[in-house]
């Protein structure tokens, strides 16, 4: 070979070097890439490190933000770690608590069983965990808590400023939290096998509370509109807490007194206990057939309280009492004018009419004989009912042997009608218009300043 061949050997070599070098640079010697979606992608920049147990496996090729406003995190993984199995967990972690985006992301390969994930496929958000940032462990505690870690970080940087014999006197106030903690710590491992099961229990609530997530949910969020719901009627609520104690108080006395009422019916219930076993059996085996029988009506009864339908069932009917009672007992503005319910009219009218209703109350039994045949109520002899007949005097009489009516003379009128006919008799006491009862109990006066007169009777009384 001539010395320019050579030289056009050794520039072909430098040329397909360069190329596959440029080509390495480019696809970052892999072809496989998935999508960690994770909360916060918090200092992560391309170029960072992918990890497996501390060895580089590729690197974060691209960061982007997804629909749902979640980080998408572009992983290029070499092929020799490609493809990636269904349950690979990813954590994001800090090389040092010092410096910026140094982080990287180490990888927890799921099981050789797993389904792969193809090629531009997810490992989803649930299996991703940011990084904790070093302010956000700071920002759980409060504001008394926070310059007493300052004093201890302030405490261990005297070590390194050589103030060693100070720090040493203050680490020995850490002592008795110290020797605390060391017989706490052997009494919870003094009995281990109960520390293990309290473990396991714990881990197996744990289980079933994530396996009842949803039901969980819908608790949490049941309680959250229970604690929105007494928030709003908060006045209420402390209304009713303030009247509490007098309540408790109260109670406390009655429950007192009750324990007393309880002491005095021991002697009853000691002398009943004889009784009770000896004579209840009976009773209550006679009752089983009456609950047998019973069956039917109380079916009916269940019918009668709740029927399917409208308006043909007690429940009906009680959701109607709501329009009778403002009917009946509430005032409302009816007719033009507000005017109160039947029920206090009928009462105020009732209340005017009783002095007359008390009056007419005794002359019940002749009122219904009037009403009956305009006469009494009727009279009973040995051959049962009849009724009184009476005769009526005019100024007329008969001619006994013509059989004429005959007009009676003006000046014999007044003779013959007092004869016959008693006036004036307007104030009649209760029953005087029957026959004497042999018990003497009509005419009825109902009291000694009764308006009545019982000598006023009938004629042939």
């Amino acid at each position: 070979m001539t010395a320019l061949g050579a030289r056009i050997a050794a520039v072909a070599v430098l040329v397909v070097a360069v190329a596959t070098a440029v080509v390495l640079l480019v696809t970052g010697g892999s072809s496989y890439r998935v999508t960690a979606r994770l909360e916060s992608a918090s200092q992560l920049v391309k170029g960072n490190e992918v990890t497996v147990a501390g060895k580089k496996v590729g690197q974060v090729e691209d960061i982007r933000v997804g629909d749902d406003n979640l980080a998408e995190v572009v992983l290029s993984i070499d092929d020799d770690y490609a493809p990636l199995r269904q349950g690979t967990r990813g954590i994001v972690r800090q090389l040092s608590l010092s410096g910026q985006a140094n982080r990287y992301i180490d990888l927890q390969l799921g099981g050789a069983r797993g389904r792969p994930i193809p090629d531009g496929g997810t490992i989803p958000a649930k299996d991703v965990v940011a990084a904790v940032e070093l302010d956000e462990v700071f920002d759980i505690f409060d504001g008394h808590t926070r310059p007493k870690i300052k004093k201890t970080v302030d405490l261990f940087s005297e070590f390194g400023a050589g103030r060693t014999d100070e720090a040493s006197a203050a680490l020995q106030y850490l002592n008795p939290a110290l020797s605390s903690s060391t017989r706490l710590f052997a009494e919870l491992t003094r009995d281990r096998t109960e520390l293990e099961r309290f473990i396991v229990q714990t881990a197996r609530l744990t289980g079933d509370l994530a396996a009842r997530d949803e039901d969980l949910a819908g608790l949490v969020q049941n309680l959250g509109a229970t604690m929105d719901a007494l928030a709003t009627e908060r006045d209420d609520l402390g209304e009713s807490i303030g009247r509490l104690p007098d309540f408790l108080r109260r109670a406390n006395s009655t429950f007192v007194n009750l324990r007393a009422a309880l002491d005095d019916l021991d002697p009853l219930v000691a002398d009943a206990k004889p009784v009770v076993r000896r004579d209840l059996r009976p009773l209550f085996a006679q009752l089983r057939p009456f609950a047998r029988d019973a069956e039917p009506t109380l079916r009916d009864l269940s019918r009668t309280i709740r029927t399917a339908g409208s308006d043909n069932d007690l429940v009906d009917l009680l959701g109607t009492q709501p329009a009778v009672d403002r009917i009946a007992n509430q005032s409302a503005r009816r007719n033009g004018a507000e005017r109160p319910g039947a029920f206090p009219e009928t009462r105020r009218a009732v209340e005017g009419a009783l002095p007359q209703i008390s009056f007419l109350r005794p002359y019940a039994p002749d009122l219904v004989g009037w009403f009956d045949d305009f006469s009494t109520s009727g009279m009973y002899d040995a051959l049962g009912g009849f009724s009184r007949a009476g005769l009526q005097i005019n100024g007329f009489t008969l001619d006994p042997t013509l059989g004429n009516l005959l007009p009676v003379p003006p000046e014999l009128r007044r003779r013959l009608l007092g004869a016959g006919v008693v006036t004036d008799r307007n104030n009649r006491c209760p029953g005087s218009a029957e026959r004497p009862a042999p018990d003497g109990s009509n005419p009825f006066r109902p009291s000694d300043d009764y308006p009545c007169d019982p000598k006023q009777v009938p004629p042939g009384r």
